[in-house]
């Protein structure tokens, strides 16, 4: 398994994981693959915004992303936050995940973060059980979310 940030080159494999495997209502619209890879080699020079890949025999089988967010609380100290933690369905139960996730934890642990907050959408008792095994305590604080579109 090779754990590394994700570059242009990996915008087709993203797409199938986020479409097929992460939401139940991926767009319509046909995506510009052009603005993923533009986007995703803006990542690669950003100190604090992540997309982290898990690979096997060449292919990208899980992902996660994460965001470094500066504050003015906890004595100047920043946080981390999570979201689209996702594995394909053919690599799930092999430790991808989890391996990303404790990536993304020694990434905000270098920042000093005094904490790393993750959303998920599910609330099937398996994936908050997975949550809950990789360090994340359920329902300590409550989440309010506003779409905008």
């Amino acid at each position: 398994m090779i754990i590394r940030e994700a570059a242009a080159k990996d915008a087709e494999a993203l797409k199938v994981l986020y479409f097929e495997h992460l939401t139940k209502y991926p767009p319509q619209e046909e995506q510009n693959m052009a603005v993923w890879k533009k986007l995703l080699a803006e990542y690669e020079n950003d100190n604090y915004n992540y997309i982290l890949i898990a690979e096997e025999n060449g292919e990208v089988v899980s992902s996660v992303q994460m965001s470094i967010i500066r504050s003015m609380t906890h004595n100047v100290r920043p946080f981390a936050v999570i979201e689209n933690v996702v594995t394909h369905a053919d690599h799930r139960q092999k430790g991808y995940a989890s391996a990303l996730l404790q990536k993304a934890s020694d990434i905000a642990k270098a920042f000093h973060c005094y904490k790393i907050s993750l959303e998920t959408g599910s609330n099937k008792e398996s994936t908050l059980n997975f949550y809950r095994q990789n360090g994340f305590a359920i329902d300590e604080k409550h989440s309010c979310l506003k779409r905008l579109d």
